[in-house]
């Protein structure tokens, strides 16, 4: 059966199955059932056991559900509400106004979780109801929290880095660094666009709250003191070497907890809500996951991500022409594989080609961790589209349209980079690691 005639039917499985109205993690479960029945010699049932629970009882899944409960605890007591009354004083000024707390959220966050989904959904929660209350247009909240939910991939720590220094033989800590500067220049990115837009359309822009003074200013941001010492804890946690993410992840609950309860915001009630809020949600990220594993596992016995792989390498491209090619394959790889398996299943048989055509493995890196990016918001399969629609309840075509701006720019901060690769490279050459 040709790579044609397998996409073909793997496509088709998967709409005609979400189309029925099947969870999405049980759809992704039945498309790859589908694949390894009819396309492999091994028993479907016996691998999706094993792959899901493989998948479920990864030590490393666990930093997912804690940084969940963190956004949850936020998201229940001041502490998120506190976040918005610090930061609406400076925002005011700026086109956009509080639109732009999605992508300082997410940035700032981003720096603490690694994860696209833990950041979308950390904070979806304390952003969506603020800024849906105050008026804001549904369409500019929920697209530019999708988009800005993936620096969680960008800004380091990034668990997507570390697989692909594991695979790719490069130094995990100058990935490290080399994300510190497009991760900036993404969240600049979006931030400009909100601005554009909100020029364009300043009648969908809620009224400017009164002007405050300098001190005013100062003083109603005291408010962020609290959030800024908790993302110190977790940060510092890191960057000291003392914890690990996932213990960090659990420094953040413990934090979050703390603060919330000295400022007396903290209640039995809003405890027990928080957590099972955070059950709920993680259980459907989880099953979703559990369901990309084995689909994962399936298109790894039918071949298919390598023998793409293989004849993007045997087309012989001048490297801006590989680049584009490779951009586009990972795109569409992302349609149907997480982050973490496109780039497991491709760079042993892509790096060689990349190396030989004189592209920098380090730049590489922060290039495919970009076009993972793009697969975060790209459908069927994007998962900061699955979080956010088990947030909003909207459908996946909606969510696709509203972020398609965020993609775009992805796709301009790709052409940037490579255009000005010192953007990338810099910062690692003048650290010695």
């Amino acid at each position: 059966m040709s790579d044609l005639a397998i996409t073909s039917l793997l496509i088709l499985s998967l709409f005609l199955i979400l189309g029925s109205g099947v969870w999405i993690g049980l759809t992704l479960s039945g498309v790859a059932w589908i694949g390894m029945q009819l396309m492999s010699s091994r028993p479907a049932g016996d691998a999706m056991a094993v792959t899901i629970w493989g998948s479920s009882s990864s030590w490393t899944l666990t930093a997912l559900p804690l940084f969940v409960w963190m956004g949850e605890i936020l998201f229940r007591t001041r502490l998120s509400q506190d976040m918005f009354k610090g930061l609406a004083p400076w925002m005011q000024a700026l086109p956009g106004r509080l639109l732009h707390t999605n992508v300082v959220g997410c940035a700032i966050f981003a720096a603490v979780s690694g994860s696209s989904a833990a950041t979308c959904a950390t904070i979806g929660k304390m952003t969506l109801p603020e800024l849906q209350k105050r008026g804001y247009p549904n369409d500019m909240v929920i697209g530019t929290l999708a988009g800005s939910g993936t620096l969680g991939l960008l800004i380091p720590p990034s668990i997507i880095m570390i697989v692909y220094g594991v695979a790719a033989d490069v130094s995990i800590a100058k990935l490290f660094i080399a994300g510190v500067i497009p991760g900036i220049l993404l969240a600049l990115l979006f931030s400009g666009y909100i601005a554009l837009w909100a020029l364009r359309h300043p009648d969908q822009i809620p009224p400017r709250d009164p002007p405050l003074s300098f001190g005013a200013k100062l003083r109603e941001s005291s408010s962020l003191i609290p959030v800024v010492l908790l993302i110190i804890a977790v940060l510092g946690s890191i960057y000291s070497g003392v914890a690990t993410a996932t213990e960090a992840a659990a420094v953040g609950v413990l934090g979050s907890l703390v603060l919330s309860a000295a400022q007396g915001s903290m209640s039995w009630v809003i405890f027990r809500d928080s957590l099972m809020g955070a059950t709920r949600l993680y259980c459907m990220i989880a099953l979703i996951l559990a369901g990309a594993a084995f689909l994962t596992l399936s298109m790894g016995y039918i071949g298919l991500p390598r023998h793409l792989a293989e004849w993007i390498s045997s087309l012989g491209l001048t490297p801006f022409a590989l680049m584009l090619a490779l951009m586009g394959f990972f795109i569409v790889l992302g349609c149907f594989l997480d982050g973490i398996s496109m780039v497991v299943l491709t760079m042993g048989v892509l790096m060689p080609t990349v190396l030989h055509a004189g592209i920098d493995p380090i730049w590489f890196g922060i290039f495919i961790v970009l076009v993972v990016e793009m697969a975060q918001i790209t459908p069927p399969v994007g998962f900061n589209l699955f979080v956010l629609q088990g947030m909003t309840g909207r459908e996946l075509p909606y969510l696709a349209r509203v972020s398609l701006p965020m993609f775009f720019l992805m796709i301009g901060a790709v052409l940037l980079i490579w255009f000005v690769p010192s953007l990338v490279t810099w910062l690692p050459a003048q650290m010695r690691l």
